[in-house]
């Protein structure tokens, strides 16, 4: 991710927990069917990038027994540091720009993680190169230019004032570096690093009662970058978390491609 003081969802905020948490409840079951389909097992050793929360490590730590190994790696460690006790290890590193914790990983897998790296490009190399041969690759990212809208039944003000505040969130991203059309270059990516067996899918959960969890949060996080660059005022943000606590906008995050591949 980026520096904590260039990233826009600051980590060290209350509200991050809640949006991990939402995260988790929305992604969770697409990520596990994934892993389950990478064959993590008994022994392996798994390298989880740009952690956040627990509930992966949690579940990878399940599956590779005590017997295996999980290097959790994040900028900020402070909502993960729970997890640390075997199999699982905890490291401060910062993908962008730190080598591999180490090498010959079963499994690398970061989600939603990369959009946000200033230096991707090298990101990706430093997961390929972590992997031991026959390893897996698992990336998962967002791509939010591929389906825009919060509300995509935009049918009155409350979801027109969603809309325009997602894309004023996203213009702030992009400020960033973030790059919005990142998840749907996963799969050429992954093949150009020379991986193999290279598939990939989109999802997106739509009405989901942990999207109005993830937006108000998100929202709350970054409720005075929008208003400093005039955005958004303090009334509409105001008001749309109100609609929001009214459960009725039927909310959609951005969609999620999952690639993966494997080294030769």
């Amino acid at each position: 991710m980026l520096p904590t003081d260039g990233y826009l969802l600051d980590n060290r905020r209350a509200e991050a927990g809640e949006r991990f948490a939402a995260l988790a409840t929305l992604f969770d079951p697409s990520t596990f069917r994934h892993l389950e389909r990478c064959g993590v097992g008994p022994g392996w050793r798994c390298w989880e990038v740009g952690a956040g929360g627990t509930s992966v490590i949690s579940w990878l730590a399940k599956k590779v027994g005590p017997t295996g190994k999980v290097v959790a790696t994040d900028i900020d460690t402070a909502w993960i540091s729970s997890a640390a006790r075997p199999p699982v290890e905890v490291r401060r590193h910062d993908v962008a720009t730190d080598d591999p914790p180490e090498e010959g990983f079963d499994l690398v897998h970061a989600r939603l993680v990369l959009l946000h790296v200033p230096d991707r490009e090298r990101a990706l190399r430093s997961m390929v190169r972590a992997l031991r041969p026959g390893g897996r690759l698992l990336i998962e990212d967002a791509d939010p230019g591929l389906q825009p809208l919060p509300c995509p039944d935009a049918h009155g003000p409350e979801q027109h004032l969603a809309d325009r505040l997602r894309q004023a969130v996203r213009r702030l991203l992009g400020d960033r570096g973030a790059d919005l059309a990142y998840g749907r270059t996963l799969p050429r990516l992954l093949r150009e690093a020379g991986l193999r067996h290279v598939e990939a899918d989109g999802y997106f959960p739509v009405a989901s009662p942990a999207c109005d969890t993830l937006e108000s949060a998100t929202v709350r996080l970054v409720r005075d970058a929008l208003v400093k660059a005039g955005l958004a005022t303090d009334e509409e943000i105001d008001r749309h978390l109100a609609n929001i606590a009214t459960g009725t906008l039927d909310l959609a995050t951005a969609p999620m491609i999952s690639a993966w591949g494997r080294t030769a």
